[in-house]
């Protein structure tokens, strides 16, 4: 099994490269090989993989082998599986997603509003250039893409790729956990409805042994104050909505506190995660044999800062020990692999094309929805019809969505206005002007 990681000096590709050996078998064994655009950072997460396995007991099994291709097409060929997870522009460039809109009185947010839209014009085209690379070097490769914003990266890439690509996101599989365990059942004993886009997602039902769980959880103020998304929205808010939302809705549902918080901040989470990050790479560089003490310190940092302006909004609370110990995309992603090496049928919650899934979004519309995987890749499943709200909300971020998608694409300034001008979290085109201008001047 060969798995390249396009953005292998990411940050998360030790929780990858963990999660393969833990699965066993031909994962565990399988080659991962790293490119990114900054070698220095592949070589930092190398060492870190290699330190990983280095301390692993004999007994433990093998450990993926690892191998570093700065060529883009070399680390392509031959590869079964494809992870994109780029960040174009890196942290500093998220930062400005952040800064520049709030300078103009909305939120900035990584992947959600303006932040979102700027973010996708950065990336869309280094995304449509990698699955054009994929297409001509790999095409029996299936591509898992991680890089936000995932739901937009994924549907341009789809342009080239169709159903080989397959977006993932570890914040609606998190919410079923969540839940089940808030419910009182393990959570691989239920099933569940869910569907919107990608950070606008809403869970519809959670059926244990032919029962829906959810209305007793909504129903119970105590169960919903033991959860995240439950603190974050509120017993009140969500009877009314008769649904658990994704965390991300939160900027959404409670605009103006989200605004405020993220306003009254000393950082942003970019700015933080700046500081955070370049500490652990200057450092790891300079000392590559402690390089997994450094990661796995900064990791945790990380996931306590986690959606931070939210927690403030809603009261202030920290985050949970479970939602600290990792399990989330990585183990999404391995999901993807196995049900599609193994051809299992596995129900998950993964970002495809539309197909007739939602009928008033076009066929090749990406959104979030459980999809059974298999050897033929990942579709849809009947789901729930979206209430007018959430239907329009869906409409809404995904006309500006599209947009991003052309403006990148073609370079249409036009489209870019109307990307930003069409969202929900932009309140009028003088605004959505303001920021394009100002997201354009030298940093």
């Amino acid at each position: 099994m060969r798995l390249t990681i396009i953005g292998g000096g990411g940050f998360r590709v030790p929780l990858v490269y963990r999660a393969l050996h833990a699965a066993g078998g031909v994962w565990s064994t399988a080659t991962v090989t790293l490119h990114d655009a900054d070698p220095a950072r592949a070589r930092v997460i190398g060492s870190v993989l290699a330190g990983l396995a280095a301390a692993g007991d004999a007994g433990d099994g093998p450990w993926p082998e690892v191998r570093q291709a700065d060529d883009l097409d070399e680390a392509l060929r031959g590869a079964d599986f494809v992870f994109c997870a780029i960040r174009v522009g890196g942290v500093a460039g998220r930062v400005r997603d952040e800064r520049v809109p709030l300078a103009a009185g909305v939120l900035g947010q990584e992947t959600t509003g303006a932040g979102g839209v700027l973010y996708g014009l950065r990336t869309v085209p280094v995304a449509l250039r990698i699955a054009e690379r994929v297409r001509a070097v790999a095409p029996g490769a299936w591509v898992v893409n991680f890089s936000n914003p995932a739901g937009m990266v994924t549907e341009a890439m789809s342009s080239v790729l169709g159903h080989r690509v397959i977006g993932i996101c570890d914040s609606p599989l998190g919410l079923v956990r969540r839940a089940s365990r808030a419910a009182g059942v393990d959570p691989a004993r239920v099933r569940f409805s869910y569907l919107g886009l990608n950070h606008l997602g809403w869970l519809t039902s959670l059926t244990h042994e032919g029962r829906d769980l959810l209305p007793e959880l909504l129903a119970d103020d105590a169960a919903l104050a033991s959860f995240e998304e439950g603190r974050l929205f509120g017993g009140e808010w969500l009877r009314v909505l008769g649904a658990l939302p994704n965390e991300y809705l939160h900027h959404y549902y409670f605009r103006r506190e989200s605004l405020r918080a993220a306003t009254e901040a000393t950082q942003t989470r970019g700015e933080l995660l700046a500081a955070q990050q370049s500490a652990f790479y200057e450092a790891a560089a300079a000392a590559p044999e402690r390089a997994p003490a450094l990661w796995e310190n900064a990791r945790l940092a990380r996931e306590e800062s986690y959606l931070a302006e939210g927690r403030a909004a809603s009261g202030g609370w920290q985050r949970d020990a479970a939602d600290l110990e990792g399990g989330g995309y990585e183990g999404v992603a391995l999901a993807v692999m196995r049900a599609i090496a193994e051809d299992t049928h596995t129900r998950l919650i993964l970002n495809v094309r539309n197909g007739g899934a939602v009928p008033e979004l076009p066929p090749s519309a990406v959104i979030e929805t459980v999809c059974e995987t298999s050897a033929e890749g990942a579709h849809p499943v009947p789901c729930t019809t979206p209430g007018l709200a959430e239907l329009g909300l869906m409409l809404q971020v995904k006309a500006s969505e599209r947009a991003t998608i052309e403006a990148a694409a073609t370079g249409s300034a036009t489209a870019a206005l109307r990307a930003l001008a069409l969202h929900p979290l932009v309140d009028s085109p003088s605004t959505a002007a303001q920021i394009l201008h100002a997201a354009h001047q030298p940093a």
